[in-house]
């Protein structure tokens, strides 16, 4: 198997420009789900009943993502993915329950919640190269503590449990009393 070559080692593995450009995609989706109860009521019946078309066709309501092609779900969550030239490959973001706690539950209440809460977290990242250049480097340099402090400075609520480095990115567990399942907002690249 051939050796990575030093310049392929000395790339970080996340950067400012894939956190920002995922954060710009995202940013108004979350304002969508937290500020509109049908979409969301929408959206959270097309994750449980796994129906891509209706996650399709409430993306397109997004202009932004209206061309986003590659998205899921698994009956408990979703992940909308953006394509990258190596080595990145996808860099996702979404919303899930943590795998093997429960099947086809996805609670409209709190993601609408995890969605007010993100949203200062992924409009800052969207809108300040300086702050997603910290991140990023936090990211690399495997920082939990930093990573953390930088997440908790513009997630106030009290639900956000964790933060923690996943997959060259992050994932953020939230614990609300509206569901007695934690659902996860994650940030990461996709292993290929």
């Amino acid at each position: 198997m051939a050796q990575p070559s030093r310049r392929q080692q000395a790339q970080p593995l996340v950067t400012a420009r894939v956190l920002r450009q995922v954060a710009r995609s995202m940013l108004p989706f979350y304002r969508k789900i937290a500020g509109n109860r049908t979409f969301a009521q929408q959206w959270s019946a097309a994750v449980i009943s796994a129906n891509l078309d209706l996650m399709g066709a409430l993306l397109a309501q997004i202009p932004v993502l209206a061309g986003v092609q590659n998205y899921g779900t698994n009956g408990i969550g979703y992940f909308i993915s953006f394509p990258y030239p190596p080595p990145v490959v996808f860099y996702s973001n979404g919303t899930t329950i943590p795998p093997g706690t429960v099947q086809f539950t996805f609670n409209t209440r709190v993601h609408r919640a995890v969605a007010l809460a993100v949203i200062p977290f992924y409009r800052r990242l969207a809108t300040s190269a300086a702050y997603a250049a910290a991140l990023a480097s936090a990211i690399n340099r495997n920082e939990t503590k930093r990573v953390d402090t930088l997440v908790r400075r513009l997630i106030k609520t009290k639900t956000l449990q964790t933060v923690t480095i996943e997959e060259h990115g992050v994932a953020l567990r939230f614990k609300t009393r509206y569901s007695k399942y934690p659902y996860r907002n994650l940030l990461f690249q996709e292993n290929m």
